[in-house]
């Protein structure tokens, strides 16, 4: 079984408006308290053994905006954790990344220090889009980005798009994917837009001054990425993920795969031997447990083997090839098995090939058959 390894940045310079994560605006002196605390909680974990000496596959920063940090700061976690914890040689080891947060001389110097893969949220090429999201950002800083990273030397670039902002249309998204495809990244991920509580934007429409994204114009976006991106020589591996041979994330399969990853920093998740468990989704009281020499962790659940089971079914589900048929039919729980059957007399499922697989209808209504299964 593959084991990743996740760092939450809870910071960035400005939140956007689609954006219901936990983070604060990012300010040295949090910087400074928050490296400290994750420097403890590395060292916990690798005093514990929380890993069981097993190497990693997969080292995945994300946030927040984990290039708020400075590049010294960024290479110098990863060297705790691999001091702390074997790597792989191969290992993956990814970035998130706000287009105007880089430069060539810091990217290179993350190069060096062994990150390999990098992700920039750039959300749409529209400029309209963007600063309706809060995005003060415009839209050739991705172009910029894409192109600063390469010369760096980072190969592997994944750049993340968001679908049924407010104001836009198939015209100006299909315009998003031109330019995108244009910048010839590894791997994109493309987002229906959903009103997340507590983002501004589900606040928005709470109160009557927005309306929700129209699906039956997020489902025609969501055809038109299918189709741009085919010809355009990505696969689409996953509901939301397209690469090129190749350059499938290796971190974001382990959740779908049912693997093992551990989450380090304020709100990151982990599920490890069985057990799922959360840190505090607070930075003070992370700081508290860290400097008392507690794990800052809020809630654990030890998953049955059912319970392990669907959840292994519900994730690979997302996964274009799905699941190999015989993970199915191992439950003797003949309710979850009428409710299966339901979903395949709805049109949701199918069975192709010793393997069972959502539609194309399925995949639009994938969060709610998640929780049909589940």
């Amino acid at each position: 079984m593959g084991l990743g390894l996740y760092l939450h940045v809870p910071f960035c310079k400005a939140r956007c408006s689609f954006c219901a994560f936990y983070l604060q605006i990012h300010r040295e002196d949090r910087a400074l308290a928050y490296l400290e605390s994750l420097s403890r909680e590395i060292r916990l974990h690798a005093e514990m053994d929380s890993l069981n000496g097993r190497p990693l596959d997969t080292v995945y920063f994300g946030g927040g905006t984990p290039t708020t940090l400075s590049s010294n700061e960024l290479s110098s976690v990863l060297e705790q954790v691999r001091h702390c914890s074997e790597l792989q040689k191969q290992a993956e080891v990814t970035l998130e990344a706000h287009p105007a947060t880089v430069t060539k001389e810091g990217l290179r110097s993350l190069v060096h220090a062994g990150f390999n893969r990098i992700s920039f949220g750039v959300q749409s090429m529209d400029d309209g889009e963007l600063i309706r999201i809060g995005r003060r950002t415009p839209r050739h800083a991705a172009g910029i980005a894409v192109e600063t990273a390469r010369s760096a030397g980072f190969v592997n670039i994944n750049l993340d798009l968001i679908y049924g902002l407010p104001g836009q249309t198939t015209e100006s998204w299909r315009a998003t994917l031109e330019e995108t495809v244009a910048l010839q990244p590894t791997h994109l991920s493309c987002y229906a837009l959903t009103l997340e509580e507590g983002s501004k934007l589900h606040r928005d429409h709470r109160d009557g001054h927005s309306d929700e994204p129209d699906a039956d114009l997020q489902n025609a976006m969501e055809d038109e990425a299918v189709r741009r991106l085919a010809s355009a020589g990505f696969e689409r591996y996953e509901i939301s993920n397209y690469s090129r041979p190749g350059y499938a994330c290796r971190h974001n399969q382990l959740y779908w795969c049912g693997e093992e990853y551990l989450g380090l920093g304020p709100s990151a998740q982990s599920y490890l031997n069985g057990c799922r468990f959360g840190n505090v989704d607070d930075l003070q009281a992370y700081h508290r447990s860290l400097e008392s020499g507690d794990f800052p962790i809020q809630g654990r659940e030890q998953l049955t083997p059912d319970q392990r089971r669907r959840e292994a079914i519900v994730f690979g589900l997302r996964l274009i090839e799905g699941i190999d048929l015989g993970i199915v039919q191992d439950t003797t729980d003949r309710a979850w098995e009428q409710v299966l059957d339901r979903l395949m007399d709805q049109g949701l499922l199918e069975e192709q090939a010793g393997r069972v697989k959502m539609t194309e209808r399925g995949r639009r209504f994938a969060d709610s058959v998640a929780v049909e299964l589940l």
